[in-house]
C-alpha cells in the first residue's frame, strides 16, 4: 500500500511538470501569434453579448476545477491512510489469530496427552489386572467346574478386547512417537500401520531427515492432515497407490518459511471427495488454515491430492 501511494505521488509530480511545460508552451504560442491582440479584434463586434468576457468566466471555471480536484486528491489520500491503518490493524489482528489458534491447538494437544497417559497406566493397569485373576482362576479350576472355566475365559477375551480399544485410542489421542522421536518417526508408524491394515495398497512416504524439528502445533496439524488423509483413502478410493511427501521448509516470496505436505492417492476419491463437504476435509483444512496456511484437495484426473502448505517457524533438512 506504501509503495502504491508513493508511485502516485511521482505520478502526480510528473503530471503538474507536463502541465507547466504545456502552459509555457501555449504562453509562447500566445505571444508568436499575438492571440490576445486577435480575441479582443475579433469580439470587439460582439461588445453587445460581453463574448469579451468568456476569458475570464474560463479562468475562474479552470481556478474552480483546480480547487476541487485539490479536494478530491486530499480525500483520496485522507481514505488511503485509513485504509493503510485499517490493513495494519487487519494484520495484527490475523497475527494474534494465528497465535491463539496455536495456543488452542497446544492446550488441546496437551489434554489428548493427559488423557492418552491416563488411560494407559490407569485403565491399562486395572484391565491387565483383571485379565491376570481371570488366568489365574481359570488356571486354579483346572476344569473342575465348566461354568467357571467359561466365564475366566470370557473375561480374559474381553480384557483382551478392552485393551485393544484403549490402545486404539491412545494411538487416536496421541501419535506414538512423536514426542520422543519426532514428526518423521510418527508418520512412518502410522503409516506402517496402515500398511499392515491395507496389505494390497503400495504406501511410500518421502519426508526430511530431520523433519519434525518445528513447533508442535504444525507438527501435530501436518500428522492429522496424514491421518485424515489416509483415512479417506480407506473409506472412499479403493486406491492401490499412496504418495505421501513432506518438503523441506523453503522461503516463499513474503519472507516466511513454509513446509509443503502432499498426500496423494490414484482412486477414485475425487468423485467422493471432491466437493469438500466431509467433516474431515472441512476439519483439515479449518486446521490448517488457522495457523496461517494453505490447504488444497483436488482430484488430479488420476486419483486425489491433498496438500498443506503450513508456515514454519525452523528450517529442515535434507531428503531421505
Amino acid at each position: 500500500m506504501k509503495d502504491r501511494i508513493e508511485d502516485n505521488r511521482t505520478r502526480e509530480q510528473r503530471d503538474v511538470w507536463k502541465i507547466v511545460a504545456a502552459t509555457i508552451a501555449f504562453a509562447v504560442f500566445s505571444m508568436f501569434l499575438n492571440l490576445g491582440e486577435t480575441w479582443i479584434e475579433l469580439m470587439r463586434s460582439h461588445e453587445g453579448y460581453q463574448i469579451d468576457e468568456v476569458p475570464g468566466v474560463l479562468l475562474f471555471a479552470a481556478l474552480a476545477l483546480v480547487w476541487y480536484a485539490h479536494r478530491r486528491i486530499v480525500e483520496t489520500r485522507d481514505e488511503l491512510g485509513r485504509r493503510i491503518v485499517a490493513e495494519k490493524e487487519r494484520g495484527d489482528a490475523l497475527a494474534a489469530n494465528q497465535r491463539l489458534a496455536r495456543e488452542i491447538v497446544r492446550i488441546q494437544e496437551d489434554e489428548r496427552r493427559s488423557l492418552a497417559r491416563e488411560l494407559h497406566d490407569e485403565l491399562g493397569q486395572y484391565l491387565n489386572a483383571i485379565k491376570v485373576d481371570a488366568v489365574a482362576i481359570r488356571a486354579a479350576d483346572a476344569g473342575r467346574s465348566p461354568d467357571i472355566h467359561r466365564a475366566a475365559v470370557s473375561i480374559i477375551g474381553i480384557a483382551d478386547h478392552v485393551q485393544a480399544t484403549v490402545r486404539n485410542t491412545v494411538a487416536r489421542l496421541r501419535p506414538a512417537g512423536l514426542d520422543e522421536l519426532g514428526l518423521v518417526a510418527a508418520l512412518e508408524h502410522c503409516v506402517d500401520g496402515w500398511r499392515e491394515r491395507m496389505p494390497n495398497v503400495h504406501f511410500a512416504l518421502s519426508a526430511p531427515e530431520d523433519g519434525g524439528v518445528w513447533d508442535e502445533a504444525v507438527n501435530i496439524t501436518l500428522y492429522r492432515v496424514v491421518q485424515e488423509g489416509l483415512t479417506n483413502v480407506a473409506k472412499h478410493s479403493g486406491a492401490t497407490q499412496v504418495e505421501i511427501h513432506l518438503e523441506p521448509a523453503v522461503a516463499e516470496a513474503n519472507g516466511e518459511e513454509s513446509v509443503v505436505l502432499t498426500v496423494w492417492d490414484d482412486g477414485i476419491g475425487a468423485a467422493v471427495s471432491g466437493n469438500q463437504t466431509g467433516l474431515g476435509l472441512v476439519g483439515m483444512r479449518e486446521r490448517v488454515e488457522a495457523l496461517g496456511g494453505r490447504f488444497e484437495a483436488e482430484g488430479t484426473g488420476a486419483g486425489f491430492r491433498l496438500r498443506a502448505v503450513l508456515p514454519v517457524r525452523g528450517t529442515s533438512g535434507r531428503e531421505r
